[in-house]
């Protein structure tokens, strides 16, 4: 899958959130507000979410392993690339 179009906005102030990104996927599928969150050990992306009853729901999500680590590492290396 070809992760292309990254866009990184930086924030201040909101807590564990350090950036919000957007992205396309084979030119065809875009997703907004994917978080880049600062966790225990380490930089994390948390993907879009709403708010439920029980708490949060991704509203969409990589289904393998393989994918979502490829996802955070392109996402990552954007952020780190971003002023």
């Amino acid at each position: 899958m070809k992760i292309e179009d990254i866009k990184i906005k930086k924030v201040e102030k909101e807590g564990r959130v350090k950036a919000y990104a957007s992205f396309t996927l084979n030119g065809v599928f875009v997703v907004h507000k994917a978080r880049i969150i600062e966790g225990a050990n380490r930089l994390l992306v948390a993907m879009p979410s709403h708010k439920t009853n029980n708490g949060f729901q991704d509203v969409c999500h990589p289904i393998s392993q393989e994918f979502r680590q490829e996802l955070e590492t392109a996402l990552l290396s954007e952020f780190n690339k971003a002023e």
